[in-house]
């Protein structure tokens, strides 16, 4: 039987994080495995006039694809995919795994050469996103291998992922909004600010917010979502932070990443597990050792590490940085063909002052707001 919760996570999707018009090309994109909420998504599409795509990939073959592919392939640009990013009015992307490991046996060298090439299809995204041309979602569909990562199984991780989502409650939708209007008082209070100090047990850095833009992230391009986020000026960065969770890139986990940054740069790096992986990533190309990203994450409804960044950048009570390349609508400039997440705890003995204005305290905002 199938889920009734998909029907509800399809229509907020279609109706709320995305607003389908009548006419509007979306593209639906997936792998196979998450075939039940693409089908549910792509009857709420129809339902509410759009025309949708769908466009299936395959673990196997992704795979099959990267090991055996000679360097001509490996770097051939999708001209179907590139139309795609073009063209589309609206993109929903719905993740979910076979096995979250599949992609651990392949050189971390040619995930990082594929990243490459892609780099041009990312830019487009980037820069149809930040001008506003674009609308896209990214979701997850509960699988066995996902529930299997989380240490749920599938019913259990069910609930997890749908509660997330807020769908367990009697008006989804308002209570999404509820959450944008508090995030939006605590980044209407950031406007004009310039100096954050972020200290506690995992970190002890500055960052300028000069003249950058906070984005109000509430259910609209990620589902589930929670959290408030800029760029960072880019020379501004300084300090060290120790990641709390394992940061994971084409099916690798890498744990217990520390960074030192000067003047913006890394400059230091080292890593307990698979440090070589963190290396490709730093060493990618200009931009992948200055941060894209900081962020602030709100979900207190979720609360444990699962190992799928949708869900574990939003832990409330947590801070999370990416390396490599920013959004455009914050005012970041840097531009790399990487972007990845890394989570810090601020639940304990951690603080964050905004201009020396104490802003956040163990895991919560105390500012008193206009």
């Amino acid at each position: 039987m199938a889920d009734s919760r998909l029907e509800r996570m399809a229509d907020v999707l279609v109706n709320y994080s995305v607003a389908v018009q009548p006419g509007e090309w979306v593209a639906l994109r997936g792998d196979a495995v998450a075939l039940p909420a693409m089908q549910a998504i792509f009857a709420a599409v129809l339902k509410a006039g759009g025309n949708p795509t769908l466009m299936l990939s395959d673990e196997a073959m992704t795979r099959s694809y990267l090991r055996g592919a000679n360097d001509d392939q490996l770097t051939w640009v999708n001209p179907m995919q590139k139309l795609t990013y073009e063209k589309v009015d609206t993109l929903i992307n719905v993740l979910g795994s076979h096995n979250t490991r599949s992609m651990t046996g392949i050189d971390p060298k040619r995930l990082q050469q594929r990243q490459r090439a892609n780099r041009e299809l990312s830019e487009i995204f980037r820069q149809r996103d930040g001008e506003g041309s674009l609308k896209w979602t990214v979701t997850q569909y509960p699988t066995h291998a996902d529930a299997q990562e989380a240490n749920m199984s599938l019913e259990e991780y069910e609930d997890f992922v749908y509660g997330a989502m807020l769908l367990d409650q009697d008006d989804p939708v308002a209570e999404w909004r509820k959450l944008a209007a508090m995030q939006q008082k605590k980044i209407d209070w950031l406007k004009g600010k310039q100096q954050v100090t972020l200290q506690g047990p995992n970190i002890d850095l500055s960052l300028s917010i000069d003249g950058r833009v906070f984005i109000n992230a509430d259910g609209t391009k990620n589902f589930p979502d929670g959290e408030i986020f800029t760029g960072p000026v880019e020379d501004s960065v300084n300090g060290w932070v120790r990641f709390s969770y394992p940061s994971i890139v084409g099916g690798r986990a890498v744990s217990g990443i520390e960074l030192r940054f000067e003047n913006g740069k890394v400059v230091e790096a080292s890593a307990e597990q698979n440090e070589d992986l963190l290396y490709a990533q730093l060493d990618a190309d200009e931009g992948s050792r200055t941060l894209g990203e900081f962020a602030i994450s709100t979900n207190f409804g979720i609360q444990q590490f699962t190992g799928n960044i949708l869900f574990d950048e939003k832990i409330g009570g947590t801070v999370h940085m990416a390396i490599g390349s920013g959004y455009a609508e914050t005012g970041s400039q840097n531009t790399s063909a990487v972007h990845w997440d890394m989570i810090c705890d601020m639940r304990q003995d951690s603080t964050i002052r905004v201009d020396g204005d104490l802003f956040y305290e163990n895991g919560a905002f105390v500012i008193e707001e206009a």
